[in-house]
């Protein structure tokens, strides 16, 4: 462990770190608190969490990586309620950390005890329980987007690969908003999180009730909706984007209920002859880069 760090780590989980300024930080260090056990029982949510992902969480998740650090700690809408940092990390990481309040624990270990904890090799030192505080429901959600702009409505989407690339892409294109079904997966599970690089945490997205019919919802609220899917009544090349619109995106395999395509204008993307599908992450991307640029 670094001298620097070893130095900020307190043998209590109160004791703040007094004076930054003697270890040549302009930025005042958060709680330190020093773990030296993988079986301590203060980081039990870090437990083997590829395995388990916090299921049951009560409204918590799990965060990697700088970057997804950056946006639960920047976020109005999550919180951090601790971390898990790699000692060594402490140093590189100081002004992110400066922010945060007094009340939310900063874990520190070793490399090698960290991975002990997280069950596999955690490369990247960085872990953080974060939970949601605000959690609008998707009328009260829509009814907060002025002006024009496009958001995404999701149904059945079970592959948290797919769930993060349709968040990342969201956040790439400008999206307002995310809808997605009742039988979506979590887009806050940790790889879920991970792949969207943290895009998850900064798209606003609610569910819907499975009674709650999705196309009356967006009527409400002047959404256009288009329903991607491989049978469209015309290419995306020729649909010229209202104001505001709904992008409609199905499971790889079912896609979307035919029902629903039957109410709204449904659109295929024009593909080499023999050969219609496309991952939903990728359509997702082609789909908003079309209605970013072309809109009215």
């Amino acid at each position: 462990m670094p001298e620097a760090a070893r130095r900020r780590l307190p043998s209590c989980t109160t004791a703040p770190v007094d004076n930054p300024a003697a270890d040549g930080h302009s930025a005042a260090m958060p709680n330190i608190v020093a773990i030296t056990d993988p079986v301590d029982p203060r980081i039990d949510a870090y437990r083997d969490i590829r395995e388990r992902d916090l299921v049951g969480r009560d409204g918590l998740f799990v965060a990697e990586g700088r970057v997804v650090l950056a946006m639960l700690i920047a976020s109005a809408t999550f919180r951090p309620q601790s971390l898990l940092i790699a000692a060594h990390r402490l140093d590189a990481l100081a002004d992110l950390l400066a922010p945060l309040p007094d009340d939310v624990p900063v874990f520190a270990a070793d490399q090698s005890v960290m991975d002990g904890i997280a069950g596999f090799p955690l490369h990247r030192g960085i872990l953080a329980i974060g939970r949601r505080i605000a959690t609008p429901d998707a009328e009260a959600l829509l009814g907060g987007i002025a002006g024009d702009g496009d958001v995404l409505l999701l149904s059945g989407i079970g592959n948290h690969d797919n769930m993060g690339g349709l968040f990342r892409n969201a956040a790439a294109f400008g999206a307002r908003a995310i809808l997605l079904d009742a039988d979506c997966c979590d887009p806050l599970y940790r790889k879920a999180i991970r792949v969207s690089v943290g895009a998850a945490l900064l798209v606003p997205f609610a569910k819907l009730a499975r009674s709650e019919d999705p196309l009356a919802l967006l009527d409400r609220h002047g959404f256009a909706p288009i329903a991607l899917s491989p049978s469209g009544a015309m290419t995306l090349a020729d649909y010229r984007p209202q104001r505001r619109n709904a992008m409609l995106l199905g499971s790889e395999g079912p896609g979307l209920d035919s029902a629903l395509i039957a109410r709204t204008t449904s659109v295929r993307i024009a593909m080499a002859p023999g050969f219609d599908s496309l991952n939903v992450a990728t359509t997702s991307g082609i789909v908003l880069h079309h209605l970013a640029t072309r809109r009215g």
